[in-house]
């Protein structure tokens, strides 16, 4: 496997130049036995190139599998991952139509959200809190993320069908979309085939890659990985008609509350939760702590967990995918595990999943026999 590599040690060796690796990005020239336990132990990173970070206590690592210019990186603010300075999407490409149509609505949402100051009332303010929760909570961290996209649960259809309806309603594409795409994520973090690492930059991560779905395809081909939800009418009902249902939820409001609702109701609400659920793909990648060696620049990110229900425990998402509780320690507050929790004392979410503590215990000793740090 050729690659440019590196690791940073406790104290490393400043006298190897930079320049003798000139087709790679190279922060500390390792040893030989610190590299090969490296390669070891994430040895699936690299199958599809990338990036991969790792924090450790005594050692950081900074893998490249591709040939990249030093000039080519830069840092993130506040953050210790180096990622490309990608060029501006917006520029030196043809938009296609769904790639304008993505723009056009977070445009028009962001837009619609300027005039809240001139609108407040605090009807229209529970309203937006109400449908934050609603399409936030109950739509996207339950039933986008945890129920559909990693089925850590399961629940009678007609409630999973409900859950998933709130999700159509915070603007962030259909389920299968949607599913596909952060499995896609998962299969290839923080990889060059990943559809929203930070690697690419942090922009790029948060929300650039909304609107490049050419590059989307060419990294994961077409979403052949939905087939469970492609072989449910619902679903396929909803990604044929996405559009109409929060074009007629808009209508009710402007119908219930003019135009103070409207704006509260989707303009604020939308925009909110699509910056809190953006947050988890970009911040959660870059600022925080990791509690597990997942291979991938994953964090903990306590003020994002906050924000989007117990999403911001992002490194223990990682680390145990098939989860349906993202805070593991009794402190790491995960709205969205409470709710899940009451569904399953009321007997309607069942086969609920969590790590036991001999699965956390076999991954400490699997990092341990490695050598490696958490």
């Amino acid at each position: 496997m050729a690659l440019a590599a590196a690791v940073a040690l406790p104290k490393p060796i400043k006298s190897q130049s930079r320049s003798a690796f000139p087709r790679g990005f190279v922060k500390y020239w390792p040893g030989e036995e610190a590299l090969q336990r490296c390669l070891n132990v994430y040895e699936r990173s690299f199958k599809h190139g990338g990036l991969v970070h790792l924090q450790r206590k005594e050692a950081r690592a900074y893998i490249l599998s591709r040939a990249t210019s030093e000039s080519g990186f830069g840092r993130i603010l506040f953050s210790d991952v180096e990622v490309k300075r990608r060029p501006q999407i917006y520029k030196g490409r043809e938009w296609n139509l769904l790639d304008m149509a993505t723009a056009s609505v977070v445009v028009v949402m962001h837009v619609l959200a300027l005039f809240a100051p001139f609108t407040f009332n605090w009807p229209a303010l529970w309203i937006s809190v109400s449908l934050y929760i609603v399409t936030g909570l109950f739509g996207i961290t339950l039933s986008f993320h945890r129920n559909l996209s990693h089925r850590s649960f399961k629940l009678p259809k007609w409630l999973e069908y409900l859950f998933a309806y709130c999700g159509v309603q915070a603007l962030q594409g259909n389920p299968m979309d949607w599913v596909s795409t952060h499995r896609y994520h998962h299969q290839y973090c923080d990889s060059e085939k990943d559809p929203h690492s930070p690697v690419e930059g942090f922009w790029f991560s948060h929300m650039s890659w909304l609107f490049d779905t050419d590059s989307l395809v060419q990294r994961c081909g077409e979403s052949s990985n939905v087939g469970d939800l492609e072989r449910q009418p619902f679903y396929r009902f909803l990604k044929q008609t996405y559009m109409f249902h929060p074009i007629a939820l808009a209508l009710l409001l402007y119908a219930a509350g003019g135009f103070p609702f409207l704006v509260w109701g989707m303009g604020v609400r939308v925009v909110w939760v699509y910056h809190i659920t953006w947050l988890v793909n970009s911040a959660c990648h870059v600022w925080g702590t990791q509690s597990w060696n997942t291979g991938d620049l994953s964090r903990n990110n306590w003020w994002v967990a906050l924000l989007a229900f117990g999403e911001g425990w992002h490194n223990n998402h990682h680390a145990f995918e098939y989860s349906a509780r993202h805070g593991l320690q009794w402190w790491e507050l995960d709205a969205t595990w409470y709710v899940i929790r009451l569904l399953q004392a009321l007997g309607l979410a069942t086969d609920v999943k969590t790590p036991s503590e001999a699965q956390k215990q076999r991954m400490v000793a699997s990092v341990k026999r490695t050598g490696e740090l958490n």
